[in-house]
């Protein structure tokens, strides 16, 4: 895997109308988005942050998204946003959550890096800003311990990704490449036969033997082991320091300009969620659950949500220089034509919330708003 590269997609170069691919979400979850408010009350002789009546958050039903699920269980928002209530909308893809920041139904949103370039691109650097880190790893490929023993029997089989474009099928697309193997992107078809399929029906599929494995991500992945399969690849194996971005914070820049002090109090309790996880992991696991079923009406099952909360780190840290590489790896796989991320970061009010809680700064790789 190719080592950080900061400065490569700098370079001017327009993203291909043709190829809007990296719209699709990192979860592969449908389209649909549903009202997750919570009725947690404001402290009383709390202030409305900036005049708000609400800050409209948006996050996946998705362990991936752990720092948004717990800080609405656990009311840090709204303890933050004091007497501006903290509004929840949950989505099960990328598009809906860009597509409703862009029509202002949300103003923050906890999203993976695919939508997130896509959304950047697609505007001309217009329409959002990466903010802040939430989680990483939490991707693997797993499976059928019977057809495939190790990494070399993976060529001839049938391996699902959650959807063409979206950063699992990319990152499988970048793997391959890397073996020596060819797949057309388009069709999945090659040495390896890579299916495009919803994380929701992936299992039963996996089950039925119609697929060979999946590389998917949490906890789809551990709902395939919990169906007889076996992790042969943890992705993070392949990054340096076993990290790569898989959600990120982003927010309208309309928002942003126009409301900076509710962006920070939301930043402020995403960094208190995030020590709150890491310092309580069995206690954030739990919430995390919680937060779930009331969001999906079913929690995980221990056999799924232990080894799929394992498997991902919560960080402050956005991983700049990885969203950069997953970039590229979408250009090399031909999926996009070179795009010019430079100014999708703005980290200069989670640098401050940082530093106000003693913690050092994090870094935008180059690609920063100057």
């Amino acid at each position: 895997m190719p080592a950080y590269r900061s400065s490569a997609l700098r370079r001017g170069l327009a993203v291909a109308a043709a190829l809007p691919l990296l719209a699709l979400a990192a979860c592969g979850y449908g389209s649909e988005s549903k009202d997750s408010s919570s009725d947690q009350k404001a402290a009383a002789g709390s202030e409305k942050i900036d005049g708000l009546d609400s800050v409209r958050i948006g996050y996946f039903g998705n362990l991936t998204h752990a720092t948004a699920l717990v800080g609405n269980q656990k009311g840090f928002f709204q303890k933050e946003l004091g007497a501006t209530k903290a509004q929840y909308a949950t989505f099960n893809a990328g598009p809906s959550e860009i597509e409703a920041l862009n029509a202002g139904s949300i103003d923050i949103g906890w999203i993976g890096p695919s939508p997130a370039i896509n959304g950047y691109t697609k505007s001309d650097g217009k329409s959002l800003k990466i903010i802040g880190g939430s989680a990483s790893g939490g991707v693997k490929l797993v499976v059928d311990p019977d057809k495939i023993k190790s990494l070399k029997d993976v060529k001839g089989k049938k391996i699902a990704t959650p959807q063409l474009g979206n950063t699992q099928d990319v990152a499988f697309l970048n793997w391959i490449a890397d073996q020596g193997w060819k797949v057309d992107a388009q069709s999945g078809k090659g040495d390896v036969t890579v299916v495009r399929s919803d994380n929701k029906v992936t299992p039963d599929a996996f089950k039925a033997g119609s697929l060979d494995g999946a590389w998917v991500p949490e906890p789809t992945a551990s709902k395939l082991v919990a169906e007889g399969g076996k992790v042969l690849l943890d992705e993070a194996t392949l990054w340096p320091d076993q990290k790569f971005v898989i959600t990120n914070i982003i927010v309208s820049q309309k928002f942003l300009k126009e409301h900076p002090k509710a962006v920070e109090a939301v930043l402020k309790a995403s960094v208190e969620t995030n020590k709150w996880i890491n310092a309580n992991p069995g206690e954030a696991k739990a919430a995390a659950n919680k937060q779930l079923e009331l969001d999906s009406g079913k929690a995980l099952p221990a056999e799924v949500l232990d080894p799929a909360w394992k498997s991902i780190q919560i960080t402050d840290d956005p991983l700049a220089s990885t969203l950069d590489t997953e970039a590229e790896h979408a250009v090399k796989a031909g999926l996009l034509e070179q795009p010019d991320l430079a100014g999708i970061y703005d980290l200069t009010i989670l640098n401050k919330v940082l530093k106000a809680a003693g913690e050092s700064p994090v870094d935008a790789a180059g690609l920063g708003t100057s």
